[in-house]
């Protein structure tokens, strides 16, 4: 039985959200999706709904985030020294390790039926990537991939210097995504010092800021960003 492919992706700018609503959100859409492929299998194809896409950009409050495979001691706060940053602390369903979220990130959460584009993971993860390399090379900076590392660095060729720019952390289940991407832009990069980022100890983050000496516009990089992934995914992007 082939599926119905759909490439309208509806992109919703959720802002400045805690975490929590924003999880809840991803998860409605994610548990909704994969419903609907359930009961599309016990039609006929003609009788399919065709699955949504959704693009979700937001920011939110400082929190740190750990993955299924990570190490809690890779947090190296406890519950007083959040409280002191203002932060809270979540483990999730996503692959990876630890990161951060806080204001001044480009987070962003598609949740994509891959059965509407190509089913391979890795290639999902290297899109993503690639989005984020391109908006860098739009200011001039170069960035790229490190074997065995996910994510968007910069001064790839140099392990002293490389250093994180975009974290990733996705989880996928028949072929449906949710969690993704956090691009630091305008990020508080202090707020990294009180993690060992994805538990790698030998390696430091940057921003887009940091790296231009001067302060981008968020909604400039946005809007790149944004349309690399629609180039790229070759999505009929719907604005909500």
């Amino acid at each position: 039985m082939n599926q119905v492919l759909n490439k309208q992706t509806k992109f919703i700018d959720l802002g400045l959200i805690d975490y929590q609503e924003a999880w809840d959100y991803q998860t409605e859409l994610f548990d909704k999706t994969v419903a609907l492929k359930i009961e599309n299998r016990k039609k006929e194809s003609a009788e399919q709904t065709l699955t949504p896409n959704y693009l979700i950009f937001c920011s939110h409050p400082h929190v740190y985030t750990l993955g299924k495979s990570g190490d809690q001691a890779n947090l190296l706060l406890d519950d007083k020294g959040l409280a002191e940053k203002h932060a809270s602390f979540y483990k999730i369903n996503r692959g990876g390790d630890i990161t951060y979220h806080g204001p001044g990130q480009i987070v962003g959460y598609p949740i994509l039926d891959l059965d509407n584009f190509f089913t391979d993971i890795h290639k999902y993860l290297r899109f993503l990537e690639e989005a984020v390399i391109l908006t860098l090379a739009d200011y001039n900076i170069a960035a790229g991939r490190i074997d065995g590392l996910t994510g968007v660095w910069i001064d790839i060729d140099n392990p002293i210097k490389a250093r994180k720019i975009c974290a990733l952390g996705v989880k996928s289940s028949r072929w449906v995504t949710m969690h993704g991407f956090a691009f630091n832009v305008l990020t508080d990069l202090n707020y990294f010092q009180n993690i060992i980022p994805c538990g790698i100890d030998d390696k430091a983050v940057t921003s887009l800021e940091f790296e231009l000496g001067e302060k981008p516009n968020l909604q400039e990089v946005q809007g790149k960003l944004k349309q690399h992934l629609v180039d790229l995914f070759e999505f009929d992007l719907q604005e909500s």
